[in-house]
């Protein structure tokens, strides 16, 4: 089965039972070199930054559940794209991962409750303190609406993340430098 990296609303383990079923998280990982940003069309995409990392989820995919998360993705109308990438598992041991990234790299602002949601999840990781307050910078400030949007297969998604059941070694790796919140 192949990874996947999960660093938007697929890092919600709820969400993902819905998403790809057969599918299990593995542990936290961090995509070296690249930026989180949300893109045109109001979800999370990352590009090349040699300077910071984008924190996530490793998954590990059925392969039953690839094109429901292709769907999910909108892969087929373009909006991303699938490819491979280098990712660092939680202890810093390195790893391919099938990596979802949006075909635009035009700004645009997030539909209302999804960094809500992308926060809960990562939270409920427990990434980087810094990392948090990073993807906190990109959150609508007003948070008066229920934390509800619309993925891109149309789905209503909402911000309640549980804590996940984590699994492998608890250890804590924090990249040199990944975000400008790391220098101290």
């Amino acid at each position: 089965m192949p990874l996947y990296f999960a660093y938007g609303s697929n890092m919600d383990v709820e969400a993902m039972r819905t998403r790809a079923p057969n599918s299990r998280p593995v542990c936290v990982a961090r995509l070296p070199r690249s930026r989180f940003f949300i893109m045109e069309g109001g979800y999370a995409s990352v590009m090349r930054d040699p300077q910071r990392s984008v924190h996530g989820v490793l998954w590990d995919l059925a392969l039953s559940d690839v094109r429901l998360l292709d769907r999910y993705e909108d892969v087929a109308s373009g909006l991303y794209k699938k490819i491979q990438q280098p990712v660092l598992r939680d202890g810093g041991v390195g790893a391919r991962a099938l990596v979802y990234i949006g075909n635009s790299v035009a700004r645009g602002m997030p539909h209302p409750g999804y960094m809500e949601s992308v926060i809960a999840a990562a939270r409920a990781w427990s990434l980087p303190d810094a990392y948090i307050r990073e993807l906190s910078m990109l959150a609508p400030r007003a948070a008066s609406e229920p934390a509800v949007w619309r993925a891109p297969d149309g789905s209503a998604q909402s911000a309640s993340a549980p804590a996940p059941q984590r699994t492998g070694p608890a250890a804590k790796v924090r990249p040199r430098f990944a975000t400008p919140f790391d220098r101290s």
